[in-house]
């Protein structure tokens, strides 16, 4: 089970909405490259050429509100993003994200307390962030083994997939 995610920091404020994530002018986009081209261009257009990898995503409240599409969870796994840790997330990209299989971890206010590009590691089964370089360790909030599980199949088609 994937238990530790390790990744540089890029922040993004509150309200990101899925047309800023990955703007409907692109959902024609079946590659994905292209998809991946186009991440998170409405908040920072340069974010995919310049992102560094492995990516975890710290932003503030209400991460990916907005309309209903998956392609903003399938856009971001592809451009290599590990996870996305935040205040708080809009309810359809939640679950979006756990059933593609990217994790999605609330921290309220973590927005205020990492800095960009600083590399941190997640324990998803502790509920814990560290940031290696300092070894401060914050706290989030778990996510329960069932759910563990769903994100260690790759989302929950392969989960069921298992299952039967």
């Amino acid at each position: 089970m994937v238990e530790i995610i390790k990744g540089y920091i890029k922040k993004f404020g509150d309200n990101v909405d899925t047309d800023q994530i990955y703007p409907g002018r692109y959902l024609e986009l079946t590659d994905p490259k292209d998809i991946a081209s186009h991440a998170m261009e409405g908040a920072d257009p340069l974010f995919a050429k310049q992102i560094k990898k492995p990516c975890i995503i710290v932003a503030g409240e209400n991460f990916g509100c907005g309309s209903s599409r998956e392609h903003a969870v399938i856009t971001l796994k592809n451009a290599g993003v590990k996870a996305i840790v935040a205040s708080s997330f809009g309810r359809i990209f939640f679950r979006n994200a756990i059933n593609l299989g990217l994790p999605v971890i609330i921290s309220p206010g973590i927005e205020e307390i990492l800095e960009e590009d600083v590399f941190i590691e997640i324990n998803l089964q502790e509920g814990t962030l560290q940031i290696t370089d300092g070894g401060k360790e914050i706290e989030t909030q778990k996510i329960p083994p069932y759910v563990r599980n769903i994100l260690d199949k790759g989302g929950l088609v392969p989960f069921l997939r298992s299952e039967s």
